[in-house]
């Protein structure tokens, strides 16, 4: 793969009104077909919703209808050696979305655990950001977990942004690099046109003391492992539903995960254990999931991976004084929920993707640009900033038209032409010379639509 690292440009942040809030919404002084608009064909850009490799087996019957398709997804050049491990679990991966950041947050939950010297969740995540910050540098649990077994402090580096530099105070990461994705003509991710682009601050990252390793009785005395219960990660991803395209490589991180951990002690002198889950990207099959974690005693739960799912459990969670650990919810406003101190993720928040996504439109000339998104925390938060970005670059606020669609638990075929034939039909009275999709696997309808509606896109 060429990995190609490149800083991202400095976009001035502007506060600036969505200009559609629905799919059939305008400003009245939108510029019409002969006000500028593209006759031309768009360029077509995506977000890390459906920038995999999966998003091509709905387009069979149209072979090449994704060629030069870009978009950006949180990702990390990642080492080969990471690579052959985790496909050594699951051989059929197609692509590593959210693989390092799922096998960082378990990684990191653990050095938690180990250096709080107790599984009880509050105490835990106490511990979670000053893993990362602050100590000697480690990368990976057997490198890491002999120096706070030896009340070290420790600065995890892991495989995902985390690489880079540690978490917020927030709990997040302060720096991220997304890929580059690009779609070939066989409407697969082409790894040799993968690029990178890194956002963020690594002076975000947080400033304070990390905790010095506990010295409970319980981790000083040789029968320790008894007198601690059993670290329990629960698995809220997503194996059915419009993201279950994109968990197999979260599942297979998981368990490589789970598995180094236990080849290298455990935590606490016992074996760590994975409670397998579904959170169907349903609040509803994450909530039913999340009751059955909180009942088996699991003190971590990884998820969910949507940011509205995320949001929709977070509440229960925190009540029962658990942990939740998102590799994939990227959110702004997850940033802002009453958390208790309990909620992490290792993806980035949205506002460090929006300037991504909105430099790559930049640099490739976009002038008139529109953006479609699901009517969610995930599309509103994206598109605002990408709307956001796009403005301080020097866009004119008219020339960008921003559209949603709403969201449902499950897409059918028809849908293609109830939902997203208006927003086609629109997009493609406006004229764009890049579009951008924000959304999941119901991204393929829409695209459907607009290339039925007579939207053409550059190869």
């Amino acid at each position: 793969m060429r990995q190609v690292t490149r800083p991202i440009s400095v976009l001035a942040a502007l506060t600036v009104a969505l200009l559609a809030a629905g799919c059939d919404a305008a400003k009245p002084s939108d510029p019409g077909p002969g006000s500028g608009a593209n006759q031309g064909p768009a360029r077509l850009y995506g977000s890390d919703g459906n920038m995999s490799s999966f998003l091509g087996d709905a387009f069979k019957d149209r072979p090449g209808a994704l060629a030069g398709m870009k978009g950006t997804t949180p990702l990390t050049p990642l080492p080969a050696e990471f690579k052959k491990r985790i496909n050594a679990i699951d051989p059929g991966l197609l692509d590593y979305n959210y693989a390092g950041e799922t096998y960082d947050a378990i990684i990191v939950a653990a050095l938690a655990a180990e250096t709080a010297r107790t599984t009880d969740a509050p105490a835990v995540a106490k511990y979670i950001v000053g893993t990362t910050v602050g100590g000697s540098t480690c990368t990976s649990f057997k490198d890491c977990a002999p120096l706070v077994r030896q009340n070290e402090n420790i600065q995890y580096r892991g495989v995902s942004s985390l690489k880079r530099s540690g978490f917020t105070d927030a709990g997040e990461p302060s720096t991220a690099t997304y890929g580059t994705l690009n779609f070939g003509r066989d409407n697969r991710i082409d790894d040799g046109k993968t690029e990178f682009v890194v956002a963020g601050d690594e002076s975000s990252a947080s400033r304070n003391q990390p905790y010095a390793p506990s010295a409970s009785p319980s981790a000083s005395t040789g029968n320790r492992a008894s007198r601690v219960a059993p670290l329990k990660f629960g698995g809220l991803l997503p194996r059915t539903g419009a993201l279950a395209s994109q968990g197999p490589p979260m599942f297979a991180a998981a368990k490589l995960a789970i598995e180094e951990i236990n080849e290298n002690g455990g935590v606490l002198g016992q074996p760590v254990e994975w409670v397998d889950g579904d959170d169907g990207t349903n609040p509803q099959v994450a909530s039913a999931t999340a009751d059955r974690f909180l009942a088996s005693g699991v003190q971590v739960i990884i998820g969910a991976a949507a940011s509205g799912v995320s949001a929709a459990v977070l509440p229960k969670v925190v009540a029962a004084g658990r942990i939740l650990f998102s590799p994939s919810a990227t959110s702004d406003a997850l940033s802002r929920l009453d958390d208790k101190g309990l909620f992490f993720r290792t993806s980035p928040p949205d506002v460090l993707q929006a300037k991504a996504l909105a430099d790559i439109v930049m640099r490739d000339g976009g002038a008139r640009v529109a953006v479609i998104a699901r009517d969610d925390d995930y599309g509103r938060g994206l598109s605002t900033g990408i709307l956001t970005d796009l403005t301080g670059a020097g866009l004119k606020a008219g020339n960008i038209r921003v559209m949603s669609y709403p969201v449902k638990q499950a897409y059918t075929p028809g849908d293609q032409n109830s939902v997203f034939k208006p927003l086609a039909t629109t997009v493609k009275q406006f004229g764009p010379d890049a579009v951008v999709v924000i959304g999941f696997d119901e991204s393929a309808l829409l695209i459907k639509a607009l290339k039925d509606a007579g939207q053409a896109f550059q190869p």
